[in-house]
């Protein structure tokens, strides 16, 4: 397979669901998928010359962030204290494959609670801006080109990457249906 560079083009997100009324993509102006971290501590043995990061903890608490231009009421409705908590998130984004100019779907569902929204100050001649985090994510998916990257979800402790189910194992360990 020749080598090549995938570029992230364009994207729209859904609040709530995919129908067409909560379609953000005339106000998107960035988002932040979450980062995967693995938790580590460190250890440095009473014998030893060196430390070292112990990792396999599990992962640190994901975030999504994203902003929105101008203001927008159903972003702002879907935060709340518990009302809200596992509202979806669709993302759709366009990747473009910059050796064959083809266009590849990427599409990201995110199930957590908006925990922060903040706005811009006004100031005349300028536009102000909506930003968001959702935290307390419970399931994630990755899709590219129709083909799952990531899926993690809490209730199940399920973690696949590319489809092969990493905590199979220690879910059978442990009778996790």
């Amino acid at each position: 397979m020749a080598a090549t560079i995938t570029i992230w083009t364009a994207a729209n997100l859904f609040i709530g669901d995919d129908g067409p009324d909560n379609s953000k993509h005339l106000s998107l102006q960035n988002i932040k998928l979450p980062d995967w971290k693995e938790k580590s501590q460190e250890h440095h043995p009473g014998g030893g010359i060196a430390a070292i990061n112990i990792g396999g903890l599990g992962f640190e608490a994901p975030e999504l962030s994203f902003k929105l231009v101008g203001t927008d009421a159903q972003a702002k409705a879907a935060f709340g204290l518990g009302s809200r908590v596992g509202m979806p998130y669709t993302i759709y984004g366009e990747l473009v494959d910059k050796r064959t100019a083809r266009k590849i779907e990427r599409k990201v569902v995110v199930f957590g609670r908006m925990t922060e929204v903040s706005e811009d100050e006004f100031e005349r001649g300028k536009v102000t801006m909506q930003d968001h985090k959702i935290t307390e994510i419970t399931h994630f998916e990755l899709y590219e080109d129709k083909k799952e990257v990531y899926f993690f979800d809490l209730w199940t402790s399920q973690w696949r990457v590319n489809g092969i189910d990493e905590n199979a194992e220690t879910r059978g360990i442990l009778r996790i249906a």
